[in-house]
């Protein structure tokens, strides 16, 4: 099946994406307050950490998927 063989890559590439950077991070941006036409924002970053475990797990998942797929 080609869902298979395209999730097992996509899983393939995740992981070692996972693996490469470690982390990832996002910011979020808020409104404080308003004082008439000024307004205050605030961007604030928080950072994700990708277990080491969890990428090799998804390089692992993908190359089984993409080796027992059905060929047809």
């Amino acid at each position: 099946m080609k869902s298979t063989l395209f999730a097992g890559i996509a899983l393939i590439v995740l992981g070692l994406i996972g693996l490469v950077y470690g982390s990832f991070g996002e910011t979020q941006a808020s409104q404080k307050t308003s004082f008439g036409p000024v307004t205050v924002a605030v961007a604030e970053q928080r950072a994700v950490n990708v277990p080491a475990w969890l990428g090799g797990g998804a390089i692992a998942l993908g190359l089984v998927l993409v080796l027992t797929r059905e060929k047809t």
